[in-house]
């Protein structure tokens, strides 16, 4: 008992460092998403709106990626819960985490637009990096459109991360690219049809500080990405694209969606080599060795506490 209490409290102390992660990355990626346009003067940045965003996505997976997996967006959360590759509970921390670190990025841009006297209406001025669709949208890109768009944009990002996820170290040095190249791209075509952000938590940060229009509309960017994100993580989950990860040694691990408890109270599979017993086997009549039990107890405490969208990161090549 004193053991599954100690593994409780280990699990929710790194479920707590990994929601930090989240929301430090969201809040870098809302700065810099929001930031850069908002304050942007033509003749002193060259670079582009989009490729600012996604250098900003790159160097947050690259520093907090070993700790998270990288998420930074409920698109991409919820794409990996449905694939099987990150726990229910979990998901809902990240989800909280992200939003808590997207609205406090876009509070530090409003403040800093409160203060410059030759703005004289700070909302209207997050109207330009709101997103919206109709004439909120420079090419008047209308309600079905923009749905359409956003839910193919967050299927394809959601594939994009999961398939990066799928190889071992050469993928996961390339990883933070592919996912920063693909936010640049996305935003680049979502730019003129009316900011598409393809990540609610950006949406919602801009939101919050622009006029009302914005907040009517904010609903389609939840519901449009999560549905590309569903639909990725379908496709991942149903065509057995996502394959069980393993430990050093070789063996396979418990999907991270399996229960705890299940995973906690189990050992090694049955006829699994020992060799402290005769013929390989387990120890006749007194069952394992003390020592060994241990050993396996706590392989499988470890496994049910690891988090595949995170282990992809953590350099456990072997």
């Amino acid at each position: 008992m004193t053991s599954v209490v100690s593994a409780s409290r280990s699990g929710s102390t790194r479920l707590l460092a990994r929601a930090a992660a989240e929301a430090l990355g969201t809040l870098f990626l809302v700065v810099i998403a929001l930031g850069v346009p908002l304050f942007a003067v033509p003749q002193l940045n060259p670079l582009p709106d989009s490729l600012a965003a996604g250098l900003a996505v790159t160097a947050a997976m690259l520093a907090f990626g070993a700790v998270s997996g990288g998420h930074f967006n409920p698109a991409i959360t919820v794409g990996t819960m449905i694939a099987g590759r990150t726990r229910f509970a979990d998901g809902l921390a990240y989800l909280a985490a992200q939003l808590i670190g997207g609205i406090l990025g876009a509070f530090v841009l409003f403040a800093v637009v409160l203060s410059l006297s030759n703005i004289s209406d700070s909302r209207a001025a997050f109207d330009t990096v709101a997103s919206g669709f109709g004439e909120h949208s420079v090419i008047k890109v209308q309600l079905a459109g923009a749905l359409l768009v956003e839910v193919l944009g967050a299927a394809l990002l959601v594939a994009i991360y999961l398939g990066a996820s799928l190889g071992r170290k050469s993928a996961a040095l390339s990883a933070p690219l592919a996912v920063g190249l693909t936010v640049a791209v996305l935003l680049q075509l979502g730019q003129s049809m009316g900011n598409l952000a393809f990540n609610p938590a950006r949406a919602t940060a801009a939101a919050l500080f622009s006029t009302g229009w914005a907040a009517g509309g904010l609903w389609l960017f939840w519901v449009a990405p999560l549905m590309g994100a569903a639909i990725a993580g379908l496709v991942f989950r149903g065509f057995g694209l996502l394959p069980a990860p393993e430990t050093a040694a070789g063996e396979a691990v418990p999907d991270e969606a399996a229960s705890d408890d299940e995973a906690l109270d189990g050992g090694a599979p049955e006829g699994d080599d020992n060799e402290d017993g005769p013929n390989g086997g387990a120890e006749p009549d007194g069952g394992d060795a003390p020592a060994e039990t241990a050993r396996r107890d706590t392989a499988a405490r470890d496994a049910a506490q690891r988090d595949e969208a995170r282990d992809f990161f953590d350099g456990n090549w072997d």
